[in-house]
C-alpha cells in the first residue's frame, strides 16, 4: 500500500480496509467507511461474513498460499514412512546412554528395512492447490500418480501433469493404490468419508496420510483398518485422543502450514488481494461475494454489491442512463443471494 495513498498502521481511524489473521473480529463494530476484509489464512471464523455480506463488507482469504508447505510435509512424511524414520530414530533414542551403541545399531538396523517410494501407485483425493501439487512432484519421484476429485476446479486441471490418471471414484482409487492421500475440505458431505466401506476396498498394507482434517477418517474403521493390515501406516496431522492410542499411527502437530515462507506467502496475498479491491474492485478469493473482475480503463468505474434478484441490473443500467453516462464495459457475477456488478 503506497503511503502517498494511503495511511497503514494498527491504529488507523476508520479504515477502508483491515488485514488480520487470528484476532476475533466476530463482536467488531464496522465504520462506514470499511470495504473489506483480508485474512491471512484460509479459515474465516474468526470474522462474522454473514454480518459483512449484509454491510456490504467483501471478506477474502488466502487459499493456496500454504500449498508448498502443505505439499513438502506430505512428500516428506510419505518417504520416512516408506523408511520407517520415526519407529528407527525412537529405538535410537531408546538406547542412548547403553554401551557400544555402534553395534547395537548395526544389529539392530535390520527392523527397521523400508521400501522406496519409486514406483509405488500413490493416490491423491481432493486435487485442489496442495493435492495438485502433491501429484505433480509425486511423479517427478517417479510414482505412478492416480487423482480423484469430484469438484476439481478448471484452475486447479490446467496446473496438474497430464500424467495423472483419472480415478472414478475414491473405491476405485484406494484398491489401485500403495499410498493414499487425502486432501479435501472437511463439510458436512465428507464427514467421515474415509470410512469401513473404503477400508474394505483398500489396497492390502496401504499408507494412508491424511493432511487435510481429522474429521475426514472415521477412527473406528480407521482403528480396525491398522489392526488387521489393511492400512499398515496412519500418518496425520491432525491427532486426537483416539488416533494417539492407535498402533501404527505417527501423529504430527499441525505443522502443515507452520513455515515462515507460509506466513509471508499468506500476508502478501491477503494485502494483494486487499489492495487490488480498493483500487479497482476486481474481487479474487473472497468466501461472500462472487470472483468478477474488469481489465484496466481509462474511464472510471462503479460497482455494486447487491441482492440477486431480477431486473436489478436493469434498474443500475437505467439510473446510469438518466444520467447520460455511457457504459463502456459491464460484468456481473453472483453467488448464491448476492450478487456483483461492475460498470
Amino acid at each position: 500500500f503506497p503511503g502517498e495513498r494511503y495511511d497503514v498502521g494498527a491504529d488507523v481511524k476508520d479504515p477502508n480496509g483491515i488485514i488480520v489473521r487470528s484476532a476475533d473480529c466476530k463482536e467488531m463494530e464496522f465504520n462506514k467507511e470499511l470495504l473489506a476484509f483480508g485474512r491471512a489464512g484460509v479459515g474465516y471464523n474468526n470474522i462474522p461474513v454473514d454480518r459483512c455480506t449484509k454491510a456490504g463488507i467483501c471478506v477474502f482469504n488466502t487459499p493456496g498460499a500454504n500449498a508448498n508447505a502443505g505439499k513438502e510435509l506430505v512428500l516428506g512424511c510419505m518417504i520416512m514412512g516408506y523408511r520407517n524414520v520415526i519407529s528407527a530414530v525412537d529405538w535410537c533414542n531408546g538406547i542412548r546412554g547403553t554401551e557400544e551403541i555402534a553395534k547395537q545399531v548395526e544389529k539392530g538396523k535390520k527392523q527397521f528395512v523400508g521400501g522406496e517410494v519409486k514406483g509405488k501407485k500413490i493416490g491423491v483425493i481432493g486435487l485442489g492447490a496442495i493435492g495438485a501439487m502433491v501429484a505433480n512432484d509425486a511423479y517427478s519421484l517417479r510414482l505412478d500418480v492416480y487423482g480423484y476429485d469430484p469438484f476439481m476446479s478448471v484452475e486447479s486441471a490446467w496446473s496438474l501433469r497430464r500424467h495423472t490418471m483419472r480415478s472414478e471414484s475414491i473405491e476405485a482409487l484406494v484398491a489401485e493404490c500403495d499410498i493414499i492421500t487425502v486432501h479435501i475440505p472437511l463439510m458436512d458431505q465428507t464427514r467421515g468419508l474415509i470410512s469401513a466401506d473404503v477400508f474394505k476396498k483398500m489396497k492390502k498394507g496401504a499408507l494412508l496420510l491424511n493432511f487435510a482434517r481429522g474429521e475426514l477418517v472415521d477412527n473406528v474403521s480407521l482403528k480396525q483398518a491398522l489392526e488387521d493390515g489393511t492400512v499398515s501406516q496412519y500418518i496425520t496431522d491432525f491427532p486426537n485422543n483416539e488416533t494417539t492410542e492407535m498402533p501404527n499411527v505417527i501423529n504430527i502437530p499441525h505443522l502443515g502450514a507452520s513455515t515462515p515462507e507460509s506466513e509471508e506467502n499468506r500476508a502478501s496475498m491477503a494485502a494483494q488481494q486487499l489492495y487490488d479491491y480498493l483500487q479497482t474492485g476486481n474481487i479474487k478469493n473472497s468466501v461472500n461475494l462472487p470472483a468478477c473482475e474488469l481489465p484496466p480503463y481509462e474511464g472510471g468505474r462503479i460497482t455494486f454489491i447487491h441482492e440477486n434478484k431480477p431486473k436489478m441490473v436493469g434498474q443500475i443500467t437505467t439510473e446510469l442512463a438518466n444520467t447520460d453516462v455511457n457504459i463502456a464495459h459491464m460484468n456481473n457475477r453472483s453467488r448464491g443471494d448476492v450478487a456483483y456488478t461492475m460498470i
